[in-house]
């Protein structure tokens, strides 16, 4: 179906509200719901099941479809987006899975990345962060592979701060006066923005700027950087951790 068609049936569903018109609009984006889980499903490693994830996603949708308001200057797409990734993080939420063990490790490279580039001036390295840890550069690995679910921290915040596609839609919505507290804000962000970047390796720096600004797959970005997919779920995760310690809860311009 094209754009065209598709315009058409959301427009046609809104006037009908028919049973009929919803099941084919969610058969028609039932693809989008698969994307957005497969982004998500990054940060969640083998913790919670892909197919669990999109039917999560599912509610998402149809809350979507809806509220959408064909009316406004905004593309579905965007916003179905925005309540899929919100309907699968809310049941994430809800199931409070991330064991306290996880949670106290993050804490720790957290602290460690801190201390060590306040003393330094550098940024921490891995070799760094495991000897300050008292633990093997393998174990530390193993420590950064379970910090992918502690991602979902910093997506929950994303969705609170109402960052990515809520902006896009919300601005559509209501005024598009861009007032001045609203333009320093946003230099502030691009300045922190380039200031955390700086804390990264160029490999880290390569695959924030492939997946965040070009929307590449993990799998793409390995074939470009030739290293495992697990390796760049790595580098992305420390990447993260790296921004974190700069930008604390300014970490909601990049999506989630």
């Amino acid at each position: 179906m094209d754009d065209i068609s598709r315009k058409k049936l959301l427009e046609d569903y809104a006037k009908t509200r028919t049973p009929e018109l919803r099941e084919k609009i969610i058969l028609e984006y039932a693809p989008l719901v698969k994307v957005v889980a497969g982004r998500l499903s990054m940060y969640l490693g083998y913790n919670v099941e892909y197919e669990d994830l999109v039917s999560y996603g599912i509610f998402g949708l149809i809350d979507a479809i809806d509220k959408f308001d064909h009316m406004k200057e905004v593309k579905f797409e965007t916003y179905a987006s925005l309540r899929i990734r919100g309907s699968i993080l809310d049941q994430i939420r809800k199931m409070d899975w991330i064991p306290r063990t996880i949670r106290q490790k993050q804490k720790k490279i957290e602290t460690c990345i801190r201390e060590i580039e306040q003393t330094t001036g550098h940024a921490a390295t891995d070799e760094e962060v495991a000897k300050a840890l008292g633990i093997t550069d393998d174990e530390f690995l193993e420590w950064q592979s379970q910090m992918k679910v502690t991602g979902l921290v910093s997506l929950n915040e994303f969705m609170e701060q109402g960052s990515d596609v809520s902006q896009d839609y919300s601005r559509h919505t209501t005024s598009q006066f861009v007032g001045p507290e609203e333009s320093v804000e946003k230099e502030e962000l691009t300045r922190m923005l380039g200031e955390a970047l700086e804390l990264l390796t160029e490999k880290e720096r390569k695959v924030i700027t492939l997946y965040y600004y070009e929307e590449l797959t993990l799998k793409e970005i390995s074939n470009i950087l030739e290293v495992s997919e697990s390796r760049i779920s790595q580098l992305h995760t420390r990447a993260l951790q790296k921004m974190k310690t700069k930008m604390g809860a300014y970490m909601g311009i990049l999506r989630g």
